[in-house]
């Protein structure tokens, strides 16, 4: 392919070439027009130049089209059309060709145009049609298919009955007959015209420039002006639609491909949309038209084409309520979802915890509200161990011996991870009767896995006015109390129950502070045989003495524990020594904790209860087997 010319800043050889184009078609519709001023003024030359114009200006619109489909990049939908319309400018060029021909052989009067002429530009304007006709919408569903034809059906019979009651219908009816052969293509320019303006009305973009395909219509309007020179200027009429308005069809096309070459990208524009109500207003222009007079069979049919329209628009205005009543109830159901997703956990369905909040709220602000904090024993080590699936489906299954066990009594919730809530709505139901239900729905397995679980519950009544993360706050003291007596059941706050839950706190803050500040020792205590004094084990004893370098009776209230072993010399000699002095002996560790023990034991009296016979006999008495001995007064027996 040849190099195209140099590109000259600011103008591209894709913008120059059309031009060109545009500038000959329009150069010879001007050549046209002016001869026709002059053989208007001194009557040079014969009528038959008149058929010239036409042929040369559809060659010059042809060649711009070749131009743009050698050189411009088209889609495939773009070059289709753009080769048809090659097609159609070739035959009404060919056509009107042959009628000047005619016109030539007998310069002395107008001839009809022959039918081979006419046949070649209905063709012409055919294939114009069909080319407009096969532009994609760019729509894919079958419903706006079938609504996009019902407003173009509207639009192109509306705009059809005025372009033939002022521009067809005179013709047919004129004094002085017309050829059918001009009455056929006046009708087939009028139809291309209404169709050119129903079609780009509702493109909304596409490869196909939107003001080419309005300025392609556009030519079918000259008929109608054809139409009018026709029916009041007669022959002369009849010379000036060859010489000036015929051909300016031709530049149109020209400026068409022109915008062609200028479209980059096709942009969304909006669909006409108000056009079926246009053409209800222009339906009704001529029927206002053909009321005062006789009515002919050309005003029948205007009147038989307003009521047409009047009907489609009718029924596309039954479709589009339809249509906006379920763009409603869509709208409505999505505003419904996206409400429903932003108060409801995404795995469990269960309301969360932002609507737990705001039910809370409102309960308060009615009443008394009662809350059941729920909080599933050792979900993490099934989480680790099994994997977060299974974890996942154990949550689901949990969720619904939520929704089952609580009922119409109350509103099941997922706080987050393995914590759930119910809010209590029924004023005779009882928390501990709802706490009780979802306990025992625990026993068996759950989820499809088959799984055990257990929960712990925490229970929490408030009055109207109550702060709501005062009342939470409450129902977790009462779960965090219901784990530490052994998990699997449920407790109601009561108050003071923060208390010891505050203090271990703290103490397990002081616990980590004094194991990371190396403030425990190990100490290793010996277990001995009662009957025999052989040392048969040993257990690790871990003293701190909490700062105070010395050991106090006073900080076992700290302890978060229902029973501490003590060292029986605390108490020594209290039972079997009433007389000896009860003062603690020196040395002694105070509170202990058992780390370790690997041999049975039961209670352990210590050693100084064996250093006397009377003390060592009540020992054997208790069927005590073995002691534990902190201090020995002597050394142990060898081992046998």
């Amino acid at each position: 392919m040849p190099a195209g010319p140099p590109i000259v800043p600011g103008v591209t050889a894709d913008h120059r070439a059309p031009l060109r184009h545009v500038a000959a078609t329009f150069g010879v519709t001007a050549a046209g027009a002016l001869w026709y001023v002059l053989w208007t003024v001194t009557g040079i030359g014969p009528a038959a130049v008149s058929y010239l114009p036409l042929p040369l200006a559809a060659a010059g619109a042809a060649a711009a089209v070749l131009d743009l489909l050698r050189r411009a990049p088209l889609t495939p939908p773009a070059v289709r059309f753009w080769r048809l319309m090659l097609v159609a400018f070739g035959l009404v060029g060919a056509g009107y060709t042959v009628l000047a021909v005619a016109g030539f052989r007998d310069t002395s009067i107008l001839p009809p145009m022959p039918l081979p002429a006419a046949a070649l530009a209905g063709a012409g304007f055919l294939t114009a049609m069909w080319a407009m006709v096969r532009v994609p919408l760019g729509i894919a569903s079958a419903g706006e298919r079938w609504r996009q034809w019902l407003d173009r059906a509207i639009a192109f019979l509306g705009c059809g009955t005025v372009l033939f009651h002022f521009g067809l219908a005179p013709v047919m009816t004129a004094a002085t007959p017309w050829s059918t052969q001009t009455i056929v293509l006046l009708g087939l320019s009028l139809a291309l015209a209404a169709g050119g303006i129903t079609k780009v009305a509702y493109i909304r973009g596409g490869p196909i420039d939107r003001s080419a395909l309005r300025l392609i219509g556009s030519t079918g309007l000259t008929g109608a002006v054809v139409a009018l020179l026709l029916i009041h200027g007669g022959d002369a009429g009849s010379v000036a639609d060859q010489a000036v308005v015929m051909p300016f069809a031709a530049v149109l096309g020209a400026l068409a491909v022109r915008r062609q070459w200028q479209h980059a990208a096709a942009g969304r524009g909006r669909a006409g949309a108000w056009l079926p109500y246009l053409a209800v207003a222009a339906v009704d222009v001529p029927l206002i038209a053909v009321i005062p007079g006789e009515l002919t069979t050309a005003d029948r049919l205007v009147i038989a084409a307003s009521v047409l329209v009047t009907g489609l628009v009718t029924v596309r205005q039954f479709v589009a309520f339809r249509e906006n009543a379920r763009l409603l109830a869509d709208k409505r159901a999505s505003q419904e979802r996206l409400e429903h997703d932003a108060t409801h956990d995404g795995l469990t369905g269960l309301p969360n915890r932002a609507l737990f909040r705001q039910r809370l709220a409102a309960q308060l602000e009615r009443g008394d509200a009662t809350v059941l904090l729920v909080d599933l024993d050792d979900f993490k080590t099934i989480n680790d161990s099994l994997g977060h699936d299974v974890g996942d489906h154990l949550l689901i299954a949990v969720a619904a011996v939520l929704r089952r066990e609580t009922g119409t009594d109350g509103l099941p919730v997922r706080l987050g991870g393995d914590e759930f809530a119910v809010l209590v709505t029924d004023p005779t139901a009882l928390g501990e009767t709802i706490a009780q239900r979802v306990l025992d729905a625990f026993t068996g397995p759950l989820s499809q896995h088959r799984l055990l679980v257990h929960a712990s519950v925490g229970i929490a009544t408030a009055p109207a006015g109550t702060a709501l993360d005062s009342l939470l706050r409450d129902a977790d003291v009462a779960m965090y109390a219901a784990k530490q007596r052994g998990k699997a059941n449920w407790v109601r706050y009561h108050d003071g129950m923060a208390q010891p839950v505050a203090s271990h706190a703290q103490l397990g803050g002081e616990l980590c502070r004094a194991l990371d500040a190396g403030e425990f020792t190990v100490h290793y205590q010996p277990i001995i045989a009662i009957r025999t004094g052989r040392i048969v084990g040993v257990e690790a004893l871990a003293l701190d003495d909490f700062g105070t370098g010395e050991s106090s009776l006073s900080l076992l209230r700290a302890f978060p524990a229902a029973i501490i072993k003590l060292d029986k010399s605390f108490v020594d000699g209290i039972e079997l020594d009433p007389q000896a002095p009860r003062k603690p002996t020196p040395g002694r560790p105070s509170p202990a904790r058992s780390c370790s023990s690997p041999w049975p034991s039961a209670w352990t009296p210590s050693p100084r209860a064996s250093r006397t016979p009377r003390r060592r006999t009540a020992s054997s008495s208790w069927a005590t087997r073995w002691a534990r001995a902190t201090t020995w007064p002597a050394p142990c027996p060898p081992p046998r």
